[in-house]
C-alpha cells in the first residue's frame, strides 16, 4: 500500500509497481495523516516527504503494527529538525547519506555534491 497526495507521482507509484513485480500493490490517493484513517496497520512505513507537515510523523508511527519499521527522510533543515525530534522521544537511528558525482570543472573533472539525506529508522 502506497499513500501519495500527488495525482503525478501516485501514477508513477501505479505504473513503477505494475512493472516492477508489484501489481497488488494498492495506491491511496491522499495526504497523510488523514489518508491513514481507516487503512490496515502496516508492517512498514516510508515517508519521503512531507514530515514537516504537522502530525504526519506520529500518525504513522501510530499506524504501525507493533514491531513495525519506520523510516522517514529529510532534506532540509526543518525536516531534518522533525527527525532529530523524533529520534529523541522514540529512539531509532540517524543516518546522513552524502552522494558526489563527477562533472566538468573546466577541462577536467570534479565533484559536485547533491543534497545529503538524512535517514531516521525506528521500530515501534
Amino acid at each position: 500500500m502506497a499513500v501519495e497526495a500527488d495525482e503525478t507521482r501516485a501514477d508513477r507509484i501505479a505504473t513503477n509497481a505494475a512493472a516492477l513485480g508489484v501489481p497488488s500493490l494498492r495506491v491511496v490517493r491522499g495526504r497523510a495523516p488523514d489518508a491513514l484513517a481507516g487503512l490496515p496497520p502496516p508492517d512498514a512505513v516510508f515517508v519521503g516527504g512531507g514530515v514537516t507537515n504537522p502530525g504526519v510523523l506520529n500518525a504513522c508511527r501510530a499506524a504501525l503494527r507493533p514491531g513495525g519499521r519506520l523510516v522517514a527522510i529529510a532534506v532540509t533543515l526543518e525536516a531534518e529538525a522533525v527527525l532529530v525530534d523524533g529520534r529523541a522521544r522514540y529512539g531509532g537511528s540517524l543516518v546522513r547519506i552524502e552522494v558526489s558525482r563527477a562533472a566538468p570543472l573546466g577541462g577536467l573533472t570534479g565533484w559536485r555534491p547533491a543534497m545529503p539525506v538524512t535517514i531516521w529508522s525506528v521500530r515501534r
